[in-house]
């Protein structure tokens, strides 16, 4: 059974390559790469993952050819029966092992572990988008305290009447954006607008847009080229805001790789009272716009070769209906419901993210012919 097993046949083609990652590692030439050592170490762990998944699921199966043998060939009344119960317990101890084993194998996105930049941005719907742009704003925090991660604003323009017209945030934590990707696109709501007297139902729209963080060594900037301009913030903060010019713009000449066309990007950050602090989340946010850019290609030749159940990079699509009245909340890639509407806007959305990270895994998994 072990030598004609399909999933071992795939584990034990890794083992050689766990092997000489091991040995990568301690190289004293790959620790002084950075990105390489990063690269590497996470690729150990997900290899060290998988070998100890290895080591226990031919455990499970030498535990059942041995219980199979001793019941075909042993005479003994207790080991016949102590064999029983190690069969039992292995037989159902098997198909739980090769679930787990298939998910660790899996290919995983690289970008999974990284921080993100998220733009929230009313759509239709005037002042009740900017409201409903607040809340969703409002339910990613609640999730971001729950899960432990830090979350700062890094750009704010709000609503007439509360809420936001649009706002830029940095979400960073363990696998943030490997959690979050999904939230990408166009989220509806149906609600009887609170500046609405006559209590009339509306359909408003949000989108939403997460970008994994550039990491430095990925985007070439040439700091010379930025053109940085200083101001007074504006909005709550006290006296300082207004007195010290903390708020930062940067303009910087980028050539669009599809148009060939040279291109000025304009970023501004008045996240904190420290200029400094400012320039280096205006650069941050500069490189994530550079990335998102010219990775658009890579990410569309990827969606043209596998058209996934569960879009993650188009801001267009509707993905999500909150249904007030109802109180539900319905996912259309997947068909998913959850009737705790307020729960949901509490930041309690993990059991909806689970279910899409479901449904994308069992499609790579028909794909890698798990």
């Amino acid at each position: 059974m072990i030598d004609n097993n399909n999933i071992l046949n795939k584990l034990d083609g890794l083992e050689a390559r766990f092997e000489e990652v091991s040995t990568l590692i301690t190289d004293p030439n790959v620790i002084n790469d950075q990105a390489r050592y990063v690269k590497l170490t996470r690729e150990y762990k997900d290899l060290g993952d998988i070998m100890e998944a290895r080591k226990r699921y031919i455990a499970c199966l030498t535990t059942i050819k041995e219980a199979k043998d001793i019941l075909a060939n042993e005479n003994d009344p207790d080991m016949k029966e102590m064999a029983r119960e190690e069969l039992s317990d292995n037989e159902i101890l098997q198909p739980k092992l090769e679930e787990e084993i298939k998910l660790l194998l899996v290919p995983k996105d690289p970008e999974d572990a990284k921080n993100v930049q998220m733009e929230v941005r009313a759509g239709t719907g005037g002042d009740e988008a900017a409201l409903f742009a607040g809340d969703i704003f409002n339910m990613y925090k609640r999730f971001c305290d729950k899960k432990g991660w830090t979350l700062s604003v890094t750009d704010i323009n709000e609503g007439a009447v509360g809420g936001f017209k649009e706002i830029d945030f940095a979400i960073s934590g363990e696998g943030v954006y490997g959690i979050l990707k999904y939230e990408s696109g166009v989220h509806r709501v149906q609600r009887v607008p609170s500046t609405d007297t006559q209590g009339r139902m509306q359909t408003s729209a949000a989108t939403v847009a997460v970008l994994p963080e550039a990491d430095k060594f990925e985007v070439n900037i040439n700091e010379g080229d930025i053109k940085w301009d200083t101001f007074r913030s504006s909005g709550a903060g006290g006296q300082n805001v207004n007195k010290v010019e903390s708020g930062v713009r940067l303009r910087y000449p980028w050539k669009n790789p599809n148009t060939g066309e040279i291109e000025e990007i304009l970023i501004e950050c008045t996240e904190t009272r420290d200029q400094p602090k400012n320039k280096e989340r205006a650069l941050s946010r500069l490189r994530t716009f550079i990335y998102d850019r010219e990775h658009q290609k890579y990410i569309n030749d990827i969606a043209n070769r596998r058209k996934s159940l569960v879009s993650t990079g188009d801001r267009s699509a509707k993905i999500r209906t909150y249904n007030y009245p109802q109180g539900r909340v319905t996912d259309h890639r997947i068909g998913f419901t959850s009737h705790d509407l307020p729960g949901f806007m509490n930041g309690n959305i993990q059991e909806m993210i689970d279910a899409l990270t479901v449904a994308e895994n069992a499609e790579k998994m028909k794909e890698a012919d798990l």
